[in-house]
């Protein structure tokens, strides 16, 4: 299941937010997955630009940057350590 993360990962749950975005906090609190924040620094000093989407997809995170030459770039980290895992470009 992919899902669509606020960049703020620990912050408190609000009434009615989606179980599987619940379950992506507990994670995080539980320290089995990497806060959110950790691993979009990490993609913005490799690839400084406007940050466009973060995606969790099975224990990936997954971040699309748009860099100042247009180009767009996903990162897919693991989760649970924040090895980058693959790096694609598009133009």
């Amino acid at each position: 299941m992919i899902l669509a993360l606020p960049l703020l990962a620990s912050a408190p749950l609000a009434a009615g937010q989606d179980p599987v975005q619940q379950d992506a906090r507990q994670a995080v609190q539980q320290g089995r997955y990497l806060p959110l924040e950790d691993v979009v620094r990490d993609a913005l000093r490799r690839h400084p630009g406007k940050l466009l989407e973060v995606k969790l997809d099975e224990g990936i995170y997954e971040i699309e940057i748009l860099r100042s030459d247009g180009v767009v770039v996903e990162l897919d980290y693991d989760a649970r350590n924040g090895k980058l895992l693959k790096t694609e470009l598009d133009d």
